[in-house]
């Protein structure tokens, strides 16, 4: 038998620690990237909404800059990245002072 496959002995014995998140965390997790696939899916359902596809409409700056599918996006995105961490962190530290 290889000794590559096997492992030294110490590792034998120690468990591995496999933790299972909670119905909250996995909420929060999916919470972004459901807020994302809804803008998306808005998009491609109503393209009329997005300004850059209306080729006869004269529109402004403003009109370019807000539009409601491609800001659904912006907001699943920050979630994502900016706030849905901090949030996890938060939960996983009361759940590890309660327990």
């Amino acid at each position: 038998m290889s000794t590559e496959i096997v492992g030294p002995l110490e590792h034998a014995g120690k468990s591995q620690h496999v933790s299972r998140r909670s119905g909250r965390e996995l909420a929060i997790e999916f919470l972004g990237p459901l807020t994302i696939l809804g803008g998306v899916v808005w998009a491609i359902l109503q393209p009329y909404r997005i300004v850059f596809f209306d080729k006869t409409a004269d529109r402004g700056f403003y009109d370019y800059l807000i539009q409601p599918p491609l800001l659904v996006i912006l907001v699943g995105l920050v979630f994502t990245f900016a706030i849905a961490p901090g949030l996890l962190e938060d939960l996983r530290r009361a759940d590890d002072t309660e327990g």
